[in-house]
Formats: structure tokens, C-alpha cells, sequence
């Protein structure tokens, strides 16, 4: 019989190319649609089904005994896979390591200063980064490859391609994306152990209860509405606050962290500039390196806070000028009449007056 012949055929062919048995079951398909056409009593053709053989009752319960078996097998074959699926290794109990993180941790874990304690509480740390730019870009890549192990980052703006000069954590097919999402996914490509959250927001009054959620917060925005913002959110939860800024070749960094007797940002700075006194990255320019050298600083003071290593920027203003490598760090001090964390001022139980 031609019919089966033919099948036996399209089988044949599929072995021989190595093809997916998908192609040969719908090749097979095919033919035993046109046998039924052929054989169909009111479309048919008498000769055609006669050199084909058979009838089309036979060929039709034949198509669906063979698809009866073939749903069977395929049924049968994913409950065998799921059964022989290897387990994954256990996740390890909270607050120890994977043989894996040992490895990629081991010259943290070897430092004096941080070894393993500090790297545990790297693990068990939650830090929030404020905007995902120029700042923010080192910032993060830095904090997930030291094994931060909860990150927030939260940010309302999308790639463009004029931030790839300096945005180091965007990529040009992520132009367009959402920061929060095109950081998160060159985080989660970084670092798998690292649990980010992104918040694809403005930061607002009514949403800074979310600080309170993470114990230290990283600010690289570049507008002062906010900068003056999370300094008070920060003051009035009692967590540090890492803060950058940059323009053209100069940047600056400062640890505000009136919880442990050091002046917020508003103590140093009473007065927010008039409008266009101060010219954004957009409208002044800035070196590309400038935010990378910033912005890894600002992951180191992070570091630094997390584990106790070292002496934090807290109390003292770095100032960066890139262009002629020159670097100078100046004493700031608490205002007993800030606003934000001065003797009037709502601040934490536990915080230090100021002085």
C-alpha cells in the first residue's frame, strides 16, 4: 500500500537528516490529511484512492490510534524527565555561604579588616541606591560583586544613549529600559547570590518610609530636590547616608550621619542653589571616568560602614578635581540650628546632640 509506504517514508527521512521527531510527526500529519481527502466520499477521487489503498473509516481510526500512542509517549516521557530531573543543591541556612560565594569572596575574606564576620554581614546587609546613572552605575556594580546581599535601587528614568558614556551598568540594547531593570539585570548577571530590588519611582515623602527598610542608603542623584530629600529621610530613620556629586572634572563625597554625632547635608549646606546656579551633567558636561572614580568611592565608604573597617567619611568632605589629580578632604561640622538634625530637630532616640 502506497499509503503506508509513503509513511514509512517521511520517518525514514527524518532518521536520516537527524531531524526533530516534531518534523516527522507533522510531516506524518500532513499525508494522513491528504489520504482522508483522498478517500473521502464526497471530495474524493476514485482512482486516487485506489492507488493509495485502503478506505477512509481504516485510515481514519488508524490516525487516531497513532495519536492516541504518540500523546501517550509524549505524556510518559515528560513524567520520566520530571522523575530523573536531578535536585538542585540546597540553598545554604541563612547567614553561611555557598561553596561558590567562599570562592568568590576569598581576597574580602583574607583582608584583615573584613575577613570572615565582615563578609557575613556583607551578606546580611540591605543597601538602597538612590538613583542608577553615573553614580549610581559603579555604586552597584561594586556593592554586588562585594556580596551586598539585599540591593534597592530606585530610579524614575529610562537608558538613552547619551548616558552610555558614563552609565557603565546600561548596555545599548537596553536603551529604552527602565534603569531599575537594566540594573538589575547587569546585577543578576554579576552576582546570582545578590537579591536586587528594583522601584521604578521618583523618591517622594510619601513612599520614604522605604528607607527604613534597608540599613544604609546611597545617594547619586543629580538634582537637589532629592538630594535634599534623602538627607532628611536618613536623618529622621537614623541611617547613614553615602552621598556623591559630580560635574565636569570636580566630584565630591561625604558620609551624612548625624546618628553617630557627624553632620547631614543640610548642616554643611543650609541653602539649595538658586535655579541654574549649579548646571547638571546635561547642560555643564563631565568626564566619563569622573562618575566611575566617584561612584566606586561611594561602594567603598559602603564597605567600609558595613563591616567597621577603616575610618569612614563621616564628618570630613572629600573633593576630587580630576582634571589636575588632586584630592583634598575638609572638616564639616554639626549646626545645632539644621533643621534636620539640630537640637529643635526631630532626630532618633540614641542621637547625639549636636554641638
Amino acid at each position: 500500500m502506497i499509503g503506508l509506504v509513503v509513511f514509512a517514508a517521511i520517518w525514514g527521512l527524518a532518521v536520516w537528516r537527524r531531524a526533530p521527531a516534531w518534523q516527522a510527526w507533522a510531516g506524518a500529519a500532513v499525508w494522513w490529511l491528504a489520504i482522508l481527502v483522498a478517500h473521502a466520499p464526497w471530495i474524493g477521487s476514485d482512482r486516487l484512492a485506489a492507488l493509495i489503498g485502503g478506505e477512509f473509516r481504516a485510515w481514519l481510526v488508524f490516525g487516531l490510534l497513532v495519536a492516541v500512542v504518540g500523546l501517550y509517549r509524549l505524556a510518559f516521557g515528560m513524567v520520566k524527565a520530571r522523575v530523573r530531573r536531578p535536585e538542585p543543591p540546597p540553598a545554604p541556612p541563612p547567614g553561611t555561604f555557598a561553596e561558590a560565594e567562599l570562592d568568590r569572596y576569598a581576597r574580602h575574606i583574607i583582608l584583615r579588616e573584613i575577613g570572615g564576620p565582615g563578609q557575613k554581614r556583607l551578606k546580611g546587609a540591605r543597601v538602597l541606591v538612590v538613583g542608577a546613572g553615573g553614580l549610581g552605575s559603579p555604586a552597584l556594580l561594586y556593592l554586588a560583586a562585594s556580596g551586598v546581599g539585599t540591593i534597592g535601587v530606585i530610579d524614575d528614568d529610562s537608558v538613552e544613549s547619551s548616558n552610555l558614556q558614563r552609565q557603565v551598568i546600561h548596555t545599548e540594547d537596553r536603551v529604552g529600559l527602565p534603569k531599575v531593570f537594566s540594573a538589575e539585570t547587569a546585577i543578576k548577571a554579576l552576582n546570582r547570590h545578590v537579591a536586587v530590588l528594583p522601584y521604578h519611582r521618583t523618591l517622594t515623602e510619601e513612599i520614604g518610609a522605604l528607607i527604613a527598610d534597608f540599613d544604609l542608603v546611597l545617594d547619586g542623584t543629580d538634582n537637589f530636590d532629592t538630594r535634599y530629600l534623602v538627607n532628611r529621610l536618613c536623618a529622621q530613620a537614623g541611617k547613614p547616608l553615602v552621598a556623591g556629586a559630580i560635574t565636569q572634572w570636580e566630584g565630591q563625597l561625604s558620609v551624612w550621619d548625624p546618628g553617630q554625632g557627624a553632620p547631614c547635608y543640610e548642616c554643611v549646606f543650609p541653602t539649595r542653589p538658586a535655579p541654574g546656579m549649579v548646571p547638571t551633567c546635561a547642560e555643564a558636561g563631565v568626564a566619563a571616568p569622573l562618575p566611575g572614580v566617584i561612584g566606586t568611592m561611594m561602594a567603598m565608604e559602603a564597605i567600609k560602614i558595613l563591616t567597621g573597617a577603616g575610618e569612614p567619611l563621616r564628618g570630613r568632605l572629600m573633593i576630587h578635581d580630576a582634571l589636575y589629580a588632586e584630592t583634598r578632604t575638609i572638616t564639616v561640622k554639626r549646626r545645632a540650628d539644621c533643621p534636620v538634625c539640630g537640637a529643635s530637630a526631630a532626630t532618633p532616640a540614641g542621637t547625639p546632640p549636636a554641638r
